[in-house]
């Protein structure tokens, strides 16, 4: 067969200097430590320094390196496993819950909520803000909406307002019995607020899991979770999946 003409087009320089990079990062750099400055970089490669930036913002982008402001370019830590499809159900603030609850508001959701949740234009429904962090970073930020009759005893005595009122809205969800839950995810672009809460620009790359958790035959609750592209992979399975280590050894565990 012949060559077409995509595979005639040579690799790019900055390409070929991404993985020369990679490999450095992998056997000479530990994580969280930072890399010398661009000059010296690219007097060590022998390449122009607009032929190291683009290369470096390709490792960024895929979430070997980050910039951190005042700091410099450091290595990133490993990507935070996201659980989809597994088989072990439960509620949003369990034991062993990785999410930490920020705030919890009461209002009529927005329509593509409610047409979810099943709710009326007018039903009041909790949302739920929470977030996940790893190593010292936010990786994560979550909407979990839970209509009022999901949780028709809950008190606002109790917790009036900010995170107790959010674990108290949970914790009364936990009355109900679960009874099954299922996600799916897409690639999204972070909106002004999430971008924000995560420490990244508007517009950059994110993953949206959105989750239904089902009780007495109905959407009791609805996850929306957004998490960053470039410190997370997806996980598949009781075991959690695959993990695709990028060592000098590549292999599969």
């Amino acid at each position: 067969m012949g060559t077409t003409q995509l595979e005639s087009v040579p690799e790019p320089k900055y390409w070929h200097l991404k993985t020369v990079l990679s490999e450095a990062l992998d056997s000479e750099f530990s994580v969280g430590e930072i890399l010398p400055n661009e000059r010296d970089l690219a007097a060590r490669f022998g390449v122009a320094r607009a032929t190291l930036r683009q290369a470096l913002e390709q490792l960024e982008l895929e979430g070997r390196l980050q910039r951190r402001r005042g700091v410099g370019t450091t290595v990133a830590p490993p990507r935070v496993g996201v659980a989809v499809g597994t088989e072990q159900h439960a509620w949003p603030g369990a034991a062993g819950d990785v999410w930490q609850a920020a705030d919890c508001t009461a209002a009529a959701p927005p329509a593509a909520v409610a047409a979810a949740l099943e709710t009326g234009p007018d039903e009041t429904v909790y949302t739920v803000r929470r977030s996940r962090v790893s190593n010292g970073q936010p990786v994560a930020a979550e909407l979990l909406y839970i209509p009022a009759s999901s949780v028709p005893d809950l008190s606002a005595i109790d917790a009036p307002s900010g995170p107790a009122r959010a674990r108290a809205v949970l914790r009364e969800l936990h009355r109900l019995e679960l009874e099954g839950q299922d996600s799916s995810v897409e690639l999204g672009s972070a909106r002004a607020d999430d971008a924000k809460e995560l420490d990244r620009l508007p517009g950059a790359p994110v993953l949206v899991v959105t989750t239904r958790f089902l009780a007495d035959g109905r959407t009791a609750a609805l996850s929306v979770a957004t998490y960053r592209a470039d410190t997370c992979r997806l996980t598949f399975g009781d075991s959690g999946g695959v993990e695709i280590h990028q060592g000098p050894e590549r292999q599969a565990s």
